[in-house]
């Protein structure tokens, strides 16, 4: 079996590296002419070394054979120009199947191009919704399930999403799949309306479980920026719905200055899209206590959430870090695809006023969560259930 992984952002980078260390795993098990042959095609969206190379060297992810180096562009002009040069690629390697990740122009881009040459799709972290189709990621992740042949669930809730766009059979619980059971859960014949749907966990679950052992050897930067475990908030902002919009960024500046001024100090790792925003906010300084910092490595990221405060972001992703590590978090959107996080009274929905965002904190900090974070993110085995579901479904699949 040949694969194709499509991966274009640094959230992507992470979730590849747990299913590329399963496939190796897998492999190294596997006589030669069984083994999973992998081919990673890097869009090129996330360029910055501090978002890109950094993460493909530090986490050993498989070099890309190809980068298609299309870089920032409006998203019409963004992705139509992924489409264009995924096919291509797809056209000369012709692959059994094409894996994507998650929201990104890459992941529609590649499902796109993939469907449309009817090389089947799996969509890793499927079945999220924030329900908010002015989002963009929203927009990629209800196309890509769409399209996709397997989709592979970070949880029931993501499952019970898609069950209720039509997407019904056949669904099982990843946590407790064996090879019987997979098996019998692959589609006869390859259809888009018969697509496989499992809840397989969350690989990030995976990775940050393989991580942690790791953040210790990277736990200097608190030294380095003169940091007590527990003594400081971590904030993140990247999305262009509060880069581009001035009064929301200078509402979540003012509470990130508030808090700096009155509670403990403030660490900001600045994505380039927002220091770029910030500079065009005239009129608003930063406090000195917020701390400014380049993007950072993996791991470095890592250990900050560890030993955060409090966690303030608008990133899906760090959202959920800060849930499996028992981190408190304000969300910086007044929606989240990880729906669970504040069920779970891990998480607050602040929006991006100054008020809301500080009285998020103050809830937060003041009550201890009723419970610790359940378990919803499945057993950190989900890479290795993907990699088990691929090669059952390329068995079955394979010309007679």
């Amino acid at each position: 079996m040949e694969l194709v992984h499509v991966v274009g952002a640094r959230p992507q980078f992470i979730k590849m590296a747990a299913v590329s260390r399963a496939i190796a795993a897998f492999n190294y098990q596997t006589q030669p002419e069984n083994r999973i042959k992998e081919i990673t095609v890097h869009t090129g969206q996330h360029y910055d070394h501090g978002l890109s190379q950094v993460f493909f060297e530090e986490l050993h992810i498989p070099k890309p054979k190809y980068n298609l180096n299309v870089g920032s562009a409006s998203h019409g002009v963004q992705t139509g120009e992924m489409l264009k040069r995924v096919e291509r690629t797809l056209l000369d390697e012709q692959p059994d199947l094409v894996l994507v990740y998650g929201d990104t122009n890459s992941t529609l881009a590649g499902a796109l191009a993939a469907a449309k040459l009817n090389i089947p799709v799996a969509h890793v972290e499927a079945g999220l919704r924030s329900y908010r189709k002015h989002m963009p990621e929203e927009v990629n992740r209800v196309l890509t399930d769409h399209v996709s042949s397997i989709l592979f669930c970070p949880s029931n809730l993501a499952v019970d999403n898609l069950r209720q766009e039509g997407k019904a059979h056949p669904f099982c619980d990843g946590r407790r799949v064996n090879e019987e059971d997979i098996q019998e859960l692959i589609p006869e014949e390859h259809s888009v309306d018969n697509s496989l749907v499992i809840n397989v966990g969350d690989v990030m679950y995976d990775h940050l479980l393989h991580s942690l052992a790791h953040t210790e050897e990277h736990a200097g930067i608190l030294e380095e920026l003169d940091l007590k475990q527990g003594a400081y908030y971590l904030a993140t902002v990247h999305r262009a719905s509060n880069t581009d919009c001035p009064n929301r960024l200078q509402g979540i500046l003012h509470a990130l200055n508030e808090l700096a001024e009155y509670r403990a100090r403030v660490v900001f790792p600045v994505h380039p899209r927002t220091r770029k925003a910030l500079t065009r906010l005239r009129g608003t300084k930063v406090h000195p206590n917020v701390h400014l910092l380049d993007p950072v490595s993996y791991y470095e990221m890592l250990s900050l959430e560890r030993y955060a405060r409090l966690i303030l972001t608008d990133s899906g992703g760090v959202q959920k870090e800060a849930f499996l590590l028992g981190v408190r978090c304000v969300t910086l959107r007044e929606e989240t695809e990880w729906r669970e996080t504040v069920d779970a009274g891990w998480n607050i929905l602040a929006g991006t006023t100054t008020e809301s965002i500080l009285d998020a904190a103050t809830r937060l900090e003041d009550v201890e969560p009723a419970q610790a974070p359940p378990e919803v993110y499945g057993d950190g085995r989900a890479a290795e259930y993907i990699t088990r579901v691929l090669k059952a479904w390329a068995i079955s699949h394979e010309a007679p």
